[in-house]
């Protein structure tokens, strides 16, 4: 990418968290947002996520890695799961910020995203659109394929590396905490 560009990233951050963990590996947040910023010159990278009050250290976290959270209330399900949608608030967002920026990189495999994908393409502002998991994405997303960029390579480069030494995890896993 072009130097000097302003270019900014709407992130699903289920999508994008859930499609990288069946690749059996685990995103580092702040490796990915340097990436971001290297490879894409990424200004400004909205994280679209369901607000949990538990995982405040988390929140703050990816707030000092450089990311804008976008929080969306969330839903306890019957089954125990919790749904936070976050759709309409990444379209909205984008389109907030569509004269703010030169161009969009949206970060999801949701065929939901395809009408905003596809729109900010007809109007060159699509940068690109990059799909956590090439196995498994929705098919609409096809016709956007000079667009796309696969993130299944990147394991690398981006997954996280716990850094703990060797003598304190056979600690931690030999020893129970509480």
């Amino acid at each position: 990418m072009k130097r000097g560009q302003n270019n900014y990233a709407f992130i699903d951050s289920q999508n994008l968290n859930l499609s990288i963990r069946s690749q059996e590996w685990v995103l580092d947040f702040h490796k990915f947002r340097k990436y971001l910023e290297d490879k894409y010159s990424i200004t400004k990278a909205f994280l679209f996520i369901g607000y949990v009050p538990q995982n405040q250290d988390l929140y703050t976290n990816l707030q000092k890695d450089g990311y804008i959270l976008i929080f969306k209330p969330t839903l306890n399900l019957p089954d125990g799961r919790v749904k936070g949608n976050i759709d309409a608030e990444l379209v909205l967002h984008t389109m907030i910020e569509y004269d703010n920026c030169d161009k969009a990189l949206i970060v999801t495999g949701d065929g939901d995203f395809y009408c905003l994908a596809d729109y900010l393409s007809k109007q060159n502002k699509l940068l690109k659109l990059m799909i956590p998991n090439r196995e498994k994405f929705s098919s609409l997303f096809r016709k956007l394929m000079p667009h796309i960029v696969f993130m299944n390579n990147l394991k690398n480069k981006l997954e996280y590396k716990n850094k703990i030494n060797k003598k304190e995890r056979h600690y931690r896993e030999t020893e129970p905490f509480g």
